[in-house]
């Protein structure tokens, strides 16, 4: 009876120690993967049953992009919440940050059991810097030790199992889960490979192609996008007939849909284990992806398809009546680290360019946003393999700029959300243009910068 006398304030010593306990988090990247790419989005036709369910636990950004649309470089301003300008990385390589100031390192120094499985496209892996660590992309398939042959998404998967099934109960952990699928294996003439149980998804429909996957499209680009530019190359070996893009839509979407199975068997797993409701969940992906409009095929470009990304994130400490709910502010890919060490309660380091985005669902009132951002891309190969590009993102502006050609375009995504007519030379946007260019300058000298 005496015990009975002390169980409320026991429960409450327990509530409260919950409380404090630091969130787990789970980084859940895919890959080529624009932000319509999902049924809660309002497509036609993908199945992502796992991830909508999520988004409808959590909160969904309508406007997230990254500053820079390629693999590599994307990931290094998730690692390091900078732009590429101040990380340093123009490719595949390393970047230039301590890795005492990205996410992983942040985290490890501060108790996480730190892990990342798959695709990492940043020169040598650090393994020492992680308590688990496995890389490996660039192809759908892969030998097993026993001869046979295993999926890149099933690998993923299983990877991401034994970290959390061998981790240290008594830590937190950060977890990053870097899906190769759905990137094509662009050596391979089919590009796209699923798995044989995908393949009746998607077998009776007809993809739709999109309003500007069109050659008048193509023509409308600046002049030096010709026959020789890599995203040209990829349309043709992807989408240049109407079998083939139909061919090639239903096998991409196909590997989505896996992904998508195996993010639901991950969440399953932490919830197995009674420890979702202390994890923090984001779903995001390293760039957009062409499907044929204006000719092209892959990213790069600073166009809408190529920059805006998915962002859902469930967060144990989000109100129940933000459940579902979207957001149209603009969220970066530099954003994610910052957030990541907000919510392990870390202060970032001054180095990070990138905003905590819990305020934007965890405030009692919406907190003040950017309204436009500075997009920037180098050349790769050359300026005509891949040309470098640059830009002054809005919600009804955008002002392009190729450096390598100097030459300026000038889009209104209000009335031309397609980007399809370059209104730069039109008399009455003289004013308009002038100060985007001013306002372009000034935000590109801030992302070389310490802050942004």
């Amino acid at each position: 009876m005496q015990f009975l006398k002390f169980l409320p304030f026991l429960v409450l010593l327990n509530i409260a120690a919950a409380a404090e306990q630091p969130l787990n988090i789970l980084v859940l990247y895919a890959d080529d993967w624009r932000h319509d790419t999902l049924g809660v989005a309002g497509h036609p036709v993908v199945q992502t049953p796992q991830l909508d369910r999520l988004s409808k636990q959590g909160i969904r950004f309508t406007a997230n992009c990254v500053t820079t649309a390629i693999c590599g470089v994307s990931r290094a301003c998730l690692y390091t919440g900078q732009w590429m300008s101040r990380h340093g990385s123009r490719a595949f390589g390393p970047w230039d940050t301590p890795w005492d100031e990205t996410y992983p390192g942040l985290l490890r120094a501060n108790g996480y059991w730190v892990g990342h499985v798959g695709k990492w496209h940043n020169g040598q892996f650090p393994a020492e810097a992680y308590d688990f660590g496995t890389v490996y992309y660039g192809y759908h398939w892969f030998k097993t030790e026993e001869g046979s042959a295993i999926h890149v998404t099933d690998r993923n998967e299983n990877d991401a199992m034994q970290f959390l099934r061998e981790r240290p109960k008594d830590q937190p952990f950060c977890l990053t889960v870097a899906f190769f699928a759905p990137h094509a294996e662009d050596a391979h003439p089919d590009q796209f490979l699923p798995q044989p149980k995908s393949m009746k998804l998607y077998q009776d429909v007809t993809i739709p192609v999109p309003p500007n996957a069109t050659e008048a499209s193509w023509q409308r680009l600046p002049d030096f996008f010709d026959e020789a530019n890599e995203g040209r190359n990829r349309w043709h070996w992807r989408f240049d007939t109407p079998e083939k893009y139909q061919r090639m839509m239903k096998n991409y979407y196909r590997l989505v849909s896996e992904v998508d199975a195996s993010c639901g068997r991950v969440l399953e797993e932490l919830e197995r284990q009674g420890v979702l409701d202390n994890t923090l969940v984001i779903f995001t992906t390293d760039n957009g992806y062409y499907h044929a409009e204006h000719g092209l095929a892959d990213k790069w470009y600073p166009h809408q398809e190529s920059i805006r990304v998915p962002l859902i994130i469930r967060d144990p400490r989000m109100g129940n009546e933000k459940h579902g709910s979207t957001n149209d502010d603009f969220t970066l890919s530099v954003d994610l680290a910052p957030t990541i060490l907000a919510a392990a309660g870390i202060a970032a380091p001054e180095g990070m360019q990138g905003s905590d985005v819990g305020p934007l669902y965890l405030a009692e009132s919406a907190p003040a946003w950017r309204e436009e951002f500075f997009y920037e891309h180098p050349v790769i190969r050359d300026v005509d393999f891949i040309p470098s590009s640059e830009a002054l993102v809005r919600k009804d502006w955008k002002y392009v700029y190729w450096p390598d050609h100097d030459v300026e375009q000038l889009f209104d995504l209000q009335a031309d959300p397609r980007e399809e007519e370059d209104v730069v030379g039109h008399p009455e946007q003289t004013e308009r243009l002038q100060q985007m260019r001013e306002r372009f300058s000034e935000l590109k000298e801030q992302a070389a910068g310490v802050s942004n």
